[in-house]
């Protein structure tokens, strides 16, 4: 499985076009007091599916097959990957059926469902929801979409990292949050297909670090996910988003659960945007990086807005 080249995020960037708008890059004067730094945020929450991963389901869904559509789609998702998956799937008239694990959230769940998604529920966590989809593909013959193993996707969610830096060229640093890490790895690709000055950093819960610690020590074990930030919620590293962030990313932090939460709120009082842990887990990395950061151009990647009702009641108190 070859890893995309800058001219892959290019081409992904012309099939996207027609169906999804560049997303905003914000200034928001209060992160920047916050963080001692000047602060953009790039609003993937204004997504049509309120996530970045529905610029790769796009690029992927485009370049089927005539065979691969008549199979129709399977995935496994907490949430946004399946709304990416659910999303092209209708734009491009693609049967998608969705894995979920037992008490995903309701908000991505429904979302799954309007957009015309066969929703399965099955596991007790993603990884465990996966086995199951992975199942249902090899006996079915559907067309597997893997959450990271796919050069399409990478390519596809690359292009917010396009944008940034064509908007904001001078950017010194991009700070990711990464559950399998299909968004940092395309963030790589981008930042060293422009000019290789920007620093792409990751960032993941400690409740979860399977893929910090998968880059880490250059394996790919399965480790502990407690986090309630599901975006950030996997316990398996994956292959390919792996091969390219050892080859490419320079940083990697975990931030507290506390942090997270706290994180979340300061974003939402601070953009006045609904943010999902996982996209607020960048400003959590910020603020823990704040002596480091100083006085530099960063962007935060806010990698969705899907928070429950459940969840923002829990953050606001």
């Amino acid at each position: 499985m070859k890893p995309p080249t800058f001219d892959d995020v290019l081409a992904a960037r012309e099939r996207i076009a027609p169906h999804l708008r560049p997303t905003p890059l914000f200034r928001w004067p209060a992160l920047c007091d916050l963080v001692g730094a000047d602060v953009w945020v790039k609003h993937e929450n204004h997504q049509p599916v309120g996530a970045f991963k529905v610029r790769g389901g796009v690029n992927l869904v485009s370049q089927l097959t005539e065979d691969e559509r008549r199979r129709g789609l399977i995935a496994a998702s907490t949430g946004n990957h399946g709304q990416s998956v659910a999303f092209a799937g209708k734009l491009f008239g693609v049967r998608a059926i969705i894995c979920v694990p037992e008490g995903a959230n309701p908000l991505k769940v429904s979302a799954m469902e309007a957009l015309g998604a066969e929703i399965v529920t099955k596991g007790r966590d993603f990884d465990e929801a996966r086995e199951h989809c992975e199942a249902l593909a090899e006996e079915h013959g559907y067309r597997y979409v893997h959450s990271g193993d796919e050069p399409h996707l990478i390519a596809g969610v690359a292009t917010e990292t396009l944008e940034i830096l064509e908007e904001q060229p001078e950017t010194d640093v991009v700070i990711v949050p990464i559950g399998g890490g299909s968004g940092a790895a395309g963030a790589c690709i981008a930042a060293q297909g422009m000019d290789g000055s920007t620093t792409v950093i990751g960032v993941q819960s400690d409740a979860a670090p399977a893929a910090y610690h998968a880059w880490k020590n250059r394996n790919l074990e399965a480790d502990e996910m407690h986090t309630v930030a599901e975006g950030l919620a996997t316990r398996v590293p994956f292959e390919l988003p792996q091969r390219i962030m050892w080859d490419l990313l320079e940083e990697f932090e975990l931030v507290g659960e506390e942090e997270i939460r706290r994180a979340t709120r300061l974003m939402i009082e601070g953009t006045r945007n609904l943010v999902e842990p996982a996209g607020a887990a960048p400003l959590a990395a910020a603020l823990q990086l704040r002596e480091k950061l100083a006085g530099q151009r960063i962007a935060l990647v806010c990698s969705g807005g899907n928070i429950s009702i459940e969840q923002l009641r829990a953050v606001l108190a």
